[in-house]
């Protein structure tokens, strides 16, 4: 709401009429320092009773009250409220906005959650397989590196010894025989000699002879095999697939560690998905909670619109089909009998408000009677709308509490407030348009030995007509009081 500051008729006149008196008492001329004649209003300073007040407009509001806010997200309409004035008690419905759209919402989150649900299921149990495939892959592994390292110590501490010994016992029996054999041939050979054997039996020991000899160097040449090759060959296998096993058990490992990790973080991602959507669809029907506005308390529905106006002069008041937005105030609902004048005061009366003062307000409805008020807040910065309308407008929203009551008053009717700043008795004081300003500096012109001179004075407290000349003038003294525009001599 813009508040303007205003005065009411009946002041307006006796301040006008006051004009005129004293106008027409010191209608007189008087030549100037150029030395034309130009006619010139004086009037005679006085001592006088001076009540320093401060006035603006305003209007009235209950002191307590509960605001209704439409606390739905972005625009919404209005499909029904209850009229402006009515008396509603606790419970009663007061508006309901358009749901249309949120039930909409509310079927399509709902087919969300439930594939999310699903997603979340999937996701858990494969987590569970993941973790146990890669439990079951690592021992595997494990169990192919046990048996590998076995084939290994079995080949260095059973085969390979136990093939070692078997060829040495060979060739040990191979010695044996062919150190036999040969002896048997030469015993043949004198037998054969003597004629007692034949030359058949002779050449069969002799090749027997040959035969052990060469089975001796056959198991002689197999021993040499076993340990130049064989056993090289055979170590460097066992050994190579025990470090292929090794690998395998650290690559799978890795992979298990990975696969569950991977597992893991789509679980957690579909679980977060799940609770989001679940909050959202919570959301949307706590949104659909929010359709219908209900009164908190018991009380007199009041449109926000109609004790407040917007700076936009296209506002509409409150009413079925309208829009709303989110946070916007719709219905006041006051809880109490007492009322607060609510206005806003220029700056430069800002210094003399104070908290606590006495005050009185007239409601433009009731002429002729007034109500006792008291300051009760002024705000530390300026009404941000006003100063948005014109940058050198400064107000600040100030708040009166009234002392009295009466039935006739309603929140939302304009009023007028005068604050009791200073009763001051018998000072110096002139007419607010008797004063120039001039260079950071106050004038008045003041009539000596029939000239009107260029006098500086020192002000004090003012009200709207009248202000206190602390230094510069006295009682007696006959000033202009319609100075003129040009500067003067002094």
């Amino acid at each position: 709401m813009v508040w303007q500051t205003k005065y009411t008729l009946y002041s307006l006149g006796v301040a006008l009429l006051l004009v005129l008196l004293i106008l027409w008492s010191g209608r007189s001329e008087t030549q100037d320092a150029s030395g034309t004649r130009e006619p010139v209003h004086l009037i005679s300073v006085e001592q006088m009773a001076l009540d320093v007040t401060v006035e603006a407009a305003g209007s009235l509001k209950a002191r307590d009250q509960v605001v209704i806010f439409n606390t739905l997200e972005g625009k919404t309409t209005i499909l029904s409220l209850v009229e402006e004035g009515t008396t509603v008690a606790k419970g009663d419905k007061l508006i309901e906005l358009d749901a249309s759209t949120l039930q909409d919402r509310l079927v399509d989150q709902q087919i969300t959650v439930q594939n999310a649900e699903a997603s979340f299921v999937q996701a858990r149990e494969n987590y569970e397989v993941v973790k146990n495939q890669s439990k079951s892959d690592v021992e595997d592994a494990r169990l192919a590196v046990t048996y590998a390292e076995d084939d290994l110590r079995k080949y260095e501490q059973g085969e390979f010894p136990n093939e070692k010994k078997q060829l040495q016992s060979q060739i040990a029996v191979n010695e044996e025989e062919l150190r036999r054999a040969e002896e048997k041939f030469e015993w043949s050979k004198v037998l054969f000699d003597e004629k007692f054997i034949s030359q058949t039996e002779l050449q069969a020991d002799e090749l027997a002879a040959q035969k052990a000899r060469i089975d001796l160097e056959l198991s002689r040449s197999d021993f040499d095999l076993l340990l130049k090759f064989s056993h090289v060959r055979r170590l460097t296998e066992l050994h190579a697939e025990v470090d292929k096993t090794r690998m395998a058990l650290e690559r799978i490992r890795r992979r298990a560690k990975a696969d569950v990790v991977q597992a893991e973080a789509d679980f957690n991602a579909k679980e977060a998905l799940l609770t989001r959507e679940k909050a959202r669809l919570e959301k949307t029907r706590d949104e659909l909670g929010k359709t219908v506005l209900v009164a908190p308390q018991d009380g007199v529905v009041v449109y926000a619109t109609s004790h407040s106006r917007s700076w936009r002069s296209n506002t509409e008041p409150l009413a079925a089909g309208q829009e709303v937005l989110e946070r916007q105030e719709l219905i006041y609902l006051p809880s109490s009998g007492s009322m607060v004048a609510e206005s806003q005061i220029h700056e430069s009366n800002l210094e003399k408000v104070k908290l606590g003062q006495e005050a009185r307000v007239y409601v433009d409805s009731m002429p002729g009677k007034s109500f006792h008020a008291v300051v009760k807040s002024v705000a530390l910065f300026p009404d941000a709308t006003s100063s948005w309308l014109n940058p050198d407008l400064k107000l600040y929203r100030t708040e009166l509490e009234l002392q009295e009551h009466d039935d006739g008053l309603r929140s939302g009717m304009n009023c007028r407030i005068e604050i009791d700043v200073a009763h001051l008795e018998q000072v110096v004081a002139i007419p607010v348009q008797a004063v120039v300003l001039e260079g950071g500096h106050r004038y008045v012109y003041l009539q000596k030995n029939g000239r009107l001179r260029r006098q500086e004075v020192t002000l004090g407290l003012s009200n709207e007509s009248f202000v206190e000349i602390t230094e510069g003038l006295k009682a007696g003294d006959r000033i202009q009081l319609n100075p003129p525009l040009t500067s003067m001599g002094g």
